[in-house]
């Protein structure tokens, strides 16, 4: 379902100082928000991804039912639907859109759950990858809102390894001639290309490859998943401005930023007040489960339940019915508490 609702925000002051202006937050909604406005969910986006890529999750019978709960799925800032580079007029359009702190994407998302829709309490946040970096964001920022989190394959702060990799494909996406700054008129396809390669190395487990697991996927051969999966996903309507836009918030997330904790990550774990169930994967090189391992020591009321299994990163993509009822049975148990 890729129709969705644009909630106007106005003159929207980012965090970094400069305002995005005529501000505009994309969001869907499945199910109905009840008379006491207490059953509603939060589950945003992740990097490069759509509303429409989240419903993997969503279900009857499911933990997020739309017949029981009012799941709102806000899209992030960068992209493409919610204000992003390809879509704002000037001068802020392309190469100038503003720096954008997974803070700011959270703060958005919490005017249109208290403004537009009038909640005050959040049964659960949960997401993937960033959307599990907005998850964390929100028990740091909104604790007295939020009373669960389930946050999967996803960190509190991005680490030196994974900053490697959001080096390199800035650098594949920029290298290609037709970028030309930022300022091009059609898209440096070369360049999405190639960070689709980049990202091919990364977004599955080595043990994944070694299985040839790329098969269970439909995918005859190692080349054509590479062709077939990783560069029609990253050419599939992707913008490579707005793609910059999303690994500049990724590269810079850590919730020590969140006003009033100057840069101690720690201190803003600690602070979190949430249930939380903690959903790394095995073997997610991105997020391996070392590093939640750390982040849970501090959160206290934490639980770290590690997703078993050869599918790295996207062990939280809805790959795999395997992994997708992992997180499910995960997230009913942490419902009932």
């Amino acid at each position: 379902m890729r129709d969705h609702h644009v909630y106007d925000l106005g003159d929207f002051t980012l965090q970094g100082g400069l305002t995005l202006r005529d501000a505009k937050l994309a969001y869907q909604t499945y199910g109905t928000l009840n008379a006491g406005r207490d059953n509603a969910i939060v589950y945003p986006t992740w990097y490069s991804g759509r509303h429409w890529e989240n419903e993997w999750l969503i279900g009857p019978g499911m933990a997020l039912d739309p017949d029981k709960y009012f799941i709102i799925v806000p899209n992030m800032f960068g992209n493409g639907l919610s204000s992003s580079p390809s879509n704002t007029p000037p001068p802020w359009d392309r190469a100038r859109f503003p720096n954008v702190t997974m803070y700011d994407n959270v703060r958005a998302q919490h005017r249109l759950v208290t403004e537009h829709f009038g909640i005050e309490r959040l049964p659960l946040v949960t997401g993937w990858s960033m959307g599990a970096g907005q998850t964390y964001q929100w028990a740091v920022a909104y604790p007295d809102m939020v009373e669960r989190i389930a946050p999967f394959c996803g960190s509190t702060v991005t680490s030196e390894h994974n900053k490697v990799f959001l080096d390199s494909v800035r650098a594949a996406l920029t290298a290609d001639d037709a970028w030309q700054g930022g300022w091009y008129e059609t898209q440096p396809t070369k360049g999405l290309r190639a960070a689709a390669r980049v990202y091919a190395g990364w977004g599955f487990s080595q043990a994944f490859y070694w299985h040839q697991t790329y098969r269970q996927l439909g995918f005859s051969s190692l080349e054509d998943f590479a062709v077939g999966f990783w560069e029609g996903f990253f050419l599939d309507d992707r913008d490579a401005n707005n793609l910059l836009t999303m690994l500049w918030t990724w590269h810079n997330a850590d919730v020590g930023k969140t006003p009033g904790f100057e840069g101690d990550t720690e201190r803003a774990l600690r602070s979190i007040t949430a249930n939380a169930m903690v959903l790394p994967a095995e073997k997610d090189l991105y997020f391996p489960p070392e590093d939640e391992e750390w982040a849970c020591a501090f959160i206290p009321h934490a639980e770290l339940r590690v997703i078993p299994g050869v599918w790295g990163h996207f062990a939280g993509g809805g790959a795999n019915p395997t992994d997708t009822a992992f997180i499910d049975n995960a997230l009913k148990d942490l419902l009932t508490r």
